[in-house]
């Protein structure tokens, strides 16, 4: 048999709900690997092996008793370290919140957990989501499995190293500008960042309130479908929570391709790695062999992306850690204290001139699903970097690269999935980017199933 920790939720499933494996078998495994290898990785700020062993007991005993859940019962399941957790540590990748112990749950942890996930601890992340390299003087940075000395992307970026090392099952993430996707990408899991509102960040430490989004993150598509059958629904407590259907996000991920229209953006193509410019064409051809319909497109409103993501973010940002700025700036790490004070110094005119741009980036990609079912492009135009020593001038440069690809979604809320396609000729993954219509996550899941396997 397949060692436990190699296996997905969906394998995992039908083995607890027949009794043939236990969650404790199943958490012992995982908190055993995690004791051997995370400090080499550095996934975990926080890990909760009493914790996680009382869970996976209680979810034994109801499972023994005829009480099964459903697909995430007895599931181990890290949460990314800006989610509140009731009575466990809740940094957000901060020093400056390093006793910080919530009294309540965030909602997406509470819905996770009431379907009988088993919390493993809490996920290294970049300083309060404020960078894509999870460079952490604080807690150290976390590291890529497929080569330590390289970046797993960020902010997620815990969650993503765990993933790709074994040491969870699942885990969840938030994305402001490319926070899911980016790992997705650098660590070769899968990433959904789900229409805006679709999953509420009630309890979730904000980076930038208008554009977070919390979604989950798996080793496979199917895995993030059953986590996200779990996430979704109306929060009232989020004021920007939506009231959307809520269809089995599981139930027929296998789809058949035929006819489906697909656009590249030009702006997609630009600047590419030339392994990445490769996987994708290859990734392209592929779809094209099943009789998807491959076309060009140039939306350059597309270009005004980066600049709506950075000011709105950076302007939100500051506001909510105004009084931290002003009175312990220093308490920051370099690079996000610089990103943040940037907000400070941003005018009202240039925040509203930002959220008009994203305005007219949101309404062309709006116009261009007339044409098209899904955008798709690289998920970075880059593989994992290694790590500079110089943290500051490193995440310009890295979020300089990345932030054309992975900020249109975010300003205009559309749903966006990151798939593995495959390894740089150095041993790196390299991801594909796929961009549906609001609410459309399925056809995302069932489009990213064809590299399920």
């Amino acid at each position: 048999m397949t060692e436990i920790y190699k296996l997905t939720a969906t394998e995992l499933a039908p083995l607890i709900e027949t009794r043939k494996i236990s969650p404790v078998e199943v958490t012992t495994s995982i908190m055993e690997r995690i004791e051997r290898l995370d400090s080499t990785v550095n996934a975990y700020i926080t890990t909760l092996p009493e914790l996680a062993n009382q869970q996976a007991k209680n979810a034994e005993a109801e499972i023994m008793n005829g009480r099964y859940k459903g697909p995430l019962h007895g599931i181990p399941i890290g949460i990314k370290d800006n989610k509140y957790t009731k009575g466990t540590l809740t940094t957000g990748g901060s020093a400056l919140l390093k006793q910080f112990v919530p009294d309540y749950d965030a909602t997406v942890v509470k819905k996770l957990l009431c379907a009988g996930g088993i919390m493993t601890g809490k996920l290294n992340m970049h300083e309060f989501g404020g960078g894509i390299t999870n460079t952490n003087p604080a807690y150290g940075n976390a590291r890529n499995p497929w080569n330590l000395e390289h970046s797993p992307g960020g902010s997620s970026g815990g969650s993503g190293a765990a993933l790709a090392a074994g040491l969870v099952t699942l885990t969840t993430g938030t994305d402001t500008f490319g926070s899911i996707r980016v790992p997705a990408a650098m660590c070769g899991i899968y990433g959904l960042k789900p229409t805006y509102g679709l999953v509420s960040s009630y309890g979730v430490a904000p980076l930038a309130w208008s554009l977070d989004h919390i979604g989950p993150m798996a080793r496979s598509v199917s895995d993030l479908a059953i986590m996200l059958n779990e996430m979704v629904g109306y929060d009232p407590n989020d004021p920007g929570s939506i009231k959307a259907p809520k269809p089995d996000y599981k139930e027929k991920l296998v789809k058949d391709m035929k006819g489906l229209k697909i656009g590249v953006p030009t702006l997609f193509l630009q600047g590419l790695e030339p392994d990445v410019e490769m996987k994708f064409k290859e990734a392209l051809s592929y779809l094209n062999s099943l009789g998807v319909h491959i076309i060009q497109l140039d939306i350059p409103e597309l270009e005004l992306a980066t600049f709506a993501n950075y000011v709105i973010t950076t302007g939100e940002a500051s506001s909510y850690h105004y009084e931290r700025l002003q009175q312990n700036n220093e308490g920051f790490a370099d690079d996000v204290r610089i990103f943040f004070q940037t907000g400070i110094v941003t005018d009202t005119p240039q925040y509203v001139r930002a959220q008009q741009a994203r305005r007219v980036v949101a309404n062309a990609v709006k116009q261009t699903f007339e044409q098209v079912d899904i955008l798709a492009g690289p998920t970075i135009p880059i593989a994992a970097p290694k790590f500079q020593e110089d943290i500051v001038p490193f995440n310009i440069e890295i979020t300089k690269k990345c932030m054309p690809f992975t900020a249109p979604a975010n300003v205009s809320g559309n749903p966006a999935l990151s798939i593995p396609v495959g390894l740089s000729s150095k041993g790196l993954p390299i991801g594909m980017q796929i961009i549906g219509k609001h609410l459309d996550e399925k056809l995302l899941l069932q489009v990213g199933a064809l590299w399920d396997n």
